[in-house]
């Protein structure tokens, strides 16, 4: 992938992004978009700028800090302006390693030379909501569901079931060919 594909990649998942912002503002009601509720966006956009300057030097792996800094950003911004409650970092670390996941399938996305990284990404991110639903479920995040939040802890069962019998038995190891060279020392 070319500098000017990884730039437009780049600012298309901005665009997104913005997007999904604006429209979420608007037709939430209730949300708080005063500047006080606003200080998120700074660690947000500090995100977005990694992002931008790691597509401009042609380092697509930049995508992973970009995408662990802006979440970051994201829980602040929902826990100051929605919740207005910061005891919910008890489950919301969890989704950390889900922001490394996307950077690594954007990273791959990019251009990434590391081939394992759209593979890397999807596990982490699944260990991530299932680490989320587990410790949500346990701090008490799921009480809109009353009684049954323990279906929640046997959905995330399910999917690791489901991974590991759908998962690839193949192995794909890396072998390496070292070359000989046969140099003749010239005669004296």
């Amino acid at each position: 992938m070319n500098s000017n594909q990884r730039f437009s990649l780049t600012i298309g998942i901005i665009l997104i992004l913005l997007g999904i912002f604006f429209v979420v503002i608007r037709f939430i009601p209730g949300l708080d978009t005063s500047m006080n509720a606003l200080w998120p966006f700074f660690i947000i956009g500090a995100g977005a700028v990694l992002l931008i300057i790691g597509a401009s030097v042609g380092s697509p792996e930049m995508a992973i800090p970009a995408f662990i800094v802006a979440g970051i950003g994201g829980i602040l911004y929902f826990q100051n302006s929605i919740t207005h409650d910061f005891s919910s970092w008890s489950y919301m670390w969890t989704l950390i390693p889900g922001f490394v996941g996307l950077g690594e399938i954007t990273s791959y996305l990019m251009g990434s030379r590391n081939k394992n990284s759209l593979r890397s990404g999807l596990n982490t991110l699944t260990t991530s909501l299932i680490m989320f639903l587990v410790f949500g479920a346990f701090f008490g995040a799921f009480r809109v569901l009353g009684d049954y939040w323990p279906l929640v802890l046997v959905a995330a069962g399910l999917l690791l079931l489901f991974r590991s019998f759908f998962k690839p038995s193949k192995r794909v190891v890396e072998t390496t060919v070292v070359e000989t060279i046969n140099v003749e020392t010239p005669k004296e």
